[in-house]
């Protein structure tokens, strides 16, 4: 765990195009906290043009950093008390349809580190979005200027960073300083990731399936990091496999994959389960909702299960928790218009328990309810009516969960109506008047889930006054 760091340890899923089931490239992460509250906001920041001597900077360690003068617009879901736990701000889809999400906490070991420390003051993970997403035009071009940002300020933490565009699914893993590896996610493939380092064999002689850092092969060799007698394994080189992957990391991979393929057999503390895999059927953003929300669902590690015991029931930690501030899905779609391809999957709350709403990223604005929401409970704000609504489940599990899953199961049928719906009338529309619209049909879909949440809210309430405890069935006659 990074000591003063508010992020502490995410699961992320990164799907190639023909691997989707719509064509789309997808990547999508938890973003689990230290702390079970910490109130976040849906932005949207503006696009920037020739201002000249802005700086970002980080509240966590004083990095500080002047960026270019022009910036694509992006959206971002930051911490609300900022200067406090850093900006943070998770995942966004910029103005050129490039998306990037960060970051997933990854360790490397203590042979690496010992050679090339992390970088106390280096660019830290809560300003690692603001000084890359909005400048790149290419999920390549975000891994090659994340790579020489590393490379100029060096990394105060181990991280995982996600990008993509319409054609390409990049995962790049920070594990020292200065030292890293990005993987091209192949098209008809898929990845689980789960805050170890996850990239194994690396083929220098393939530079358009990957990237690295200048210098990494001589670094390794220089200093003998290389355990394996044939091959350049990198999570071999710079991982680590202990007992806290064995049991706070490896097994939520493994349940990923059990999901995506229930015929291979695995083991869940297996330190050699693959990155890159490839099932035969398409995936889907509602496939990866289901894996983001779950917690060893339908297997003897479930937290829920009425008959599993507790040792199981504890082992592992689950992918969904009350500690993920939100969970998203960034979908760049390859079958409509790039004015209108590109969607963020936004949930706020406990995405066990909570809908994925779709936001047209090409926008000029959040949601009120999203973008202002205050430090302390105030039901108005989608990040306390969300997880208020998943409290409300939780603390009556066995009653409430049915109630849960058929609001779910409608509400997806519902936002997906919404979608096809857009879909159809935003070709009438273009330039501003478009922008305006996409709002517009956000905004739209907002209220109809928040009005659908406080139904099942006045159903549960209702129900939850019926099974009160306190009750005493008298004769009518008395």
């Amino acid at each position: 765990m990074k000591k003063n760091h508010l992020d502490d340890a995410c699961t992320t899923i990164l799907v190639g195009k023909t691997a989707s089931l719509d064509g789309s490239t997808m990547i999508a992460r938890n973003d689990d906290t230290f702390f079970a509250v910490a109130p976040h906001s849906f932005v949207l920041n503006p696009a920037v043009n020739g201002e000249k001597g802005r700086k970002v900077k980080s509240w966590l360690n004083g990095f500080e950093s002047e960026v270019p003068e022009n910036g694509y617009k992006w959206p971002a879901v930051p911490n609300v008390d900022y200067k406090k736990f850093g900006y943070y701000d998770e995942s966004g889809i910029n103005g050129k349809n490039v998306a990037m999400s960060a970051t997933e906490s990854t360790y490397g070991n203590e042979r690496a580190l010992a050679f090339d420390p992390l970088v106390k003051d280096g660019m830290d993970e809560d300003v690692i979005v603001r000084m890359v997403l909005p400048y790149v035009d290419s999920a390549r071009g975000a891994v090659e200027r994340t790579g020489e940002l590393i490379k100029k300020f060096g990394s105060p933490a181990g991280n995982s960073v996600l990008f993509s565009d319409k054609d390409d699914v990049w995962y790049m893993e920070i594990v020292t300083g200065h030292q890293w590896v990005a993987q091209r996610i192949p098209d008809d493939s898929y990845a689980v990731c789960a805050n170890r380092v996850s990239i194994q064999q690396v083929d220098f002689t393939k530079p358009d399936e990957f990237m690295w850092s200048e210098g990494i092969e001589e670094f390794v060799e220089k200093n003998h990091l290389n355990t394996d007698k044939t091959g350049w394994n990198f999570r071999h080189i710079f991982g680590s496999d202990n007992l806290k992957d064995r049991h706070y990391n490896t097994p939520r991979v493994w349940y990923g994959q059990k999901f995506f393929n229930p015929e291979i057999e695995q083991d869940p503390e297996d330190g050699e389960l693959p990155f890159i895999m490839k099932t035969d059927h398409k995936i889907s953003v509602d496939d990866i909702e289901y894996v983001l929300g779950s917690h060893y669902n339908e297997t003897p590690y479930d937290p829920y299960s009425p008959y599993a015991s507790d040792e199981d029931k504890h082992r592992y930690r689950p992918i969904g928790l009350n500690r993920t501030q939100n969970s998203h899905v960034l979908q760049i779609r390859n079958d409509v218009p790039e004015e209108f391809a590109a969607i963020m999957w936004l949930c706020i709350g406990f995405p066990t328990f909570t809908p994925y709403i779709p936001f047209y990223t090409n926008m000029n604005e959040t949601d009120a309810s999203y973008n202002d929401a205050s430090l302390s409970f105030n039901f108005k704000d989608a990040y306390w009516m969300y997880n208020a609504l998943s409290v409300l489940v939780e603390s009556n599990y066995t009653e409430f969960i049915q109630d849960d899953i058929d609001y779910l199961t409608e509400v997806r049928q519902d936002l997906r109506m919404a979608v096809a719906e857009t879909d159809k009338l935003a070709v009438n529309y273009s330039g501003d008047e478009l922008v305006e619209f996409l709002t517009d049909r956000n905004q739209i879909v907002v209220k109809e889930m928040q009005d659908k949440a406080h139904k099942l809210f006045g159903d549960l309430y209702t129900k939850g006054i019926n099974i009160s405890k306190l009750t005493f069935n008298m004769d009518a006659n008395l």
